[in-house]
C-alpha cells in the first residue's frame, strides 16, 4: 500500500505592496469582493488563498502589517514566521525554515499572498510533479512574457530560472525558445530542500528597490537560485502549467486588484 503523503503550504505575506498606491496597510487583506471602492470590501485575498491550499499544516511568513494579519487570522491554525526585514522570496522562506524542520510532512507548497486566483486542482496537479523530481514550479505561458522571469527546460526537466534582466539581453531568436515564465509558486519534497538552504543563505544579491521614494541597494535571496543549486546537485526540477495567465496574476497595482475583483465575481 503506497503511503499517502502529507503536505504542509508556506504563504509569503511579509511585503508592502509599493506598487499598490493608496493602501497603507498589508495587500493580502485587500477585498475580493469590493464594496463602495476596491479597496473596500469583503473576503480578504488571504482567506482565500489559505482555502484553496491542501489539508496540512499552514504558515504565514509576515513583517507588514502583520499585526492585522494575526487578528484576520487569529481563529485559523497557523504558524506563524516573521521575515525580520524584507529580503526576498528566499529571505522569506529562510524565514520559515524553523517551521519547516518541525513539521511533520513530506512535501512543501510554496505561495505568494497576493495571487488567489490559483485553483486547488493546480496546486494538486503542481504536487503530483513531485512523484518525479525533488522540486516542481508552476509555469504559465502569457501573450505577453513582459519582465517575467523564464524556465530553461531541457528533457522535461527545469535546469534554471532566467531573470528578465538576463534573458532580455539575448538574440531574439534565442528568446522565442522561452515559453512559459515563472508564477513564483513552488512544490518540493521537505528533506530534499531544506539541506540546500545553507547553500542559499550563502548567496544575496545586491538589488535596487524603492524604499519611502528613495532608490536603495538592498541584499535579497531568491527561490529561484535553489533550482540551480539542486539541478548542480543531481536532483530534478520540474514543472506543471497554469490554464490560464489569470489563473497565476498576481495583485501588484490598482488595476490588477480590479480585474481580479473582476475574474472572482465571474466564479
Amino acid at each position: 500500500m503506497q503511503k499517502e503523503l502529507k503536505t504542509a503550504s508556506i504563504i509569503f505575506a511579509a511585503g508592502k505592496g509599493s506598487r499598490m498606491k493608496g493602501c497603507e496597510g498589508n495587500k493580502t487583506l485587500l477585498p475580493l469582493i469590493a464594496g463602495s471602492s476596491p479597496f473596500e470590501g469583503r473576503y480578504p485575498i488571504l482567506l482565500h488563498i489559505i482555502e484553496s491550499l491542501p489539508p496540512g499544516p499552514k504558515a504565514l511568513v509576515i513583517n507588514h502589517g502583520k499585526e492585522e494579519i494575526i487578528e484576520l487570522t487569529s481563529s485559523i491554525d497557523l504558524t506563524y514566521c516573521e521575515q525580520p526585514i524584507l529580503n526576498g522570496t528566499g529571505g522569506a522562506l529562510l524565514a520559515s525554515r524553523g517551521f519547516m524542520e518541525k513539521c511533520d510532512c513530506d512535501r512543501l507548497l510554496i505561495t505568494m499572498g497576493d495571487v488567489p486566483l490559483v485553483r486547488p486542482s493546480t496546486f494538486e496537479r503542481l504536487l503530483k510533479v513531485l512523484e518525479e523530481c525533488e522540486m516542481a514550479v508552476l509555469g504559465f505561458r502569457p501573450e505577453d512574457k513582459k519582465e517575467y522571469g523564464v524556465l530553461e527546460i531541457d528533457n522535461d526537466s527545469v535546469r534554471r530560472i532566467i531573470e528578465w534582466k538576463y534573458w532580455s539581453l539575448y538574440p531574439e531568436e534565442d528568446q522565442k525558445r522561452f515559453e512559459i515564465c515563472n508564477s513564483g509558486i513552488y512544490a518540493a519534497r521537505k528533506n530534499d530542500l531544506i539541506r540546500f538552504l545553507d547553500i542559499l543563505e550563502t548567496r544575496p544579491h545586491n538589488v535596487l528597490k524603492e524604499r519611502d521614494g528613495r532608490i536603495i541597494e538592498v541584499e535579497e535571496f531568491f527561490i529561484t537560485d535553489l533550482i540551480e543549486i539542486m539541478n548542480n546537485e543531481g536532483l530534478m526540477t520540474g514543472y506543471a502549467v497554469a490554464e490560464d495567465e489569470d489563473e497565476v496574476m498576481g495583485v501588484d497595482d490598482m488595476q490588477s486588484l480590479i480585474k481580479v475583483q473582476e475574474k472572482f465575481s465571474k466564479k
